[in-house]
This record gives structure tokens, sequence and C-alpha cells, in this order.
């Protein structure tokens, strides 16, 4: 897929091209950071719970747990976790 990227400046395009390879990195550097972080917050759950984090997903978003709070923590560590491999997956995939 090709994006065309429109420069309203100055600039060189080697000057443009740099800056946005930078934030790319830096995009890609955090997405990394935070997927780790949810990933370990999500295992911490499923030892504690003895259940994956995909079962319990199902089992959430069905009603079929209590409301612990724990259970709504969890839910926003997983949603975080696919949130920010999605965003990697993405980020992964351009390249300049």
């Amino acid at each position: 897929m090709a994006l065309n990227v429109n420069v309203n400046s100055d600039f060189s395009m080697q000057e443009v091209s740099d800056v946005i390879r930078s934030a790319l990195v830096l995009d890609e550097r955090l997405a990394k950071h935070k997927k780790a972080r949810y990933y370990d917050l999500c295992k911490d759950f499923e030892t504690k719970y003895k259940m994956s984090s995909d079962i319990f997903m199902q089992k959430f978003e069905s009603g079929h747990l209590d409301d612990l709070d724990d259970y709504f923590d969890w839910y926003a560590a997983k949603k975080g976790l696919n949130h920010w491999n999605k965003k990697l997956n993405i980020l992964s995939g351009i390249s300049l």
C-alpha cells in the first residue's frame, strides 16, 4: 500500500523522512514497552486465577464471572495488550 505525504515546508524530503522514521522508531519502542507491561499483568492474573486471558475474556464478556475488581483490571489489561499488540504489528510492517 502506498502512502502519500504532503510536506508544506522548505525542508528536504530526506529531512522529513528522517523525522518520520525517528517518530516511528520511538513509537515502536513505546509499543513494545506497553505490550510487555500489559502482557506481564495478564500473566499475573492468569497465574492467580489459573485461566488464560482468552478464556477469561470469553467468560467475562458473556457475564459468567463475578464483579471482582481484579476481573475489571484484568479486562483492562487484556484490552491494553490487544491494543498495543495491534499497534506494534502495524508499526512493524512499515518501511520507508
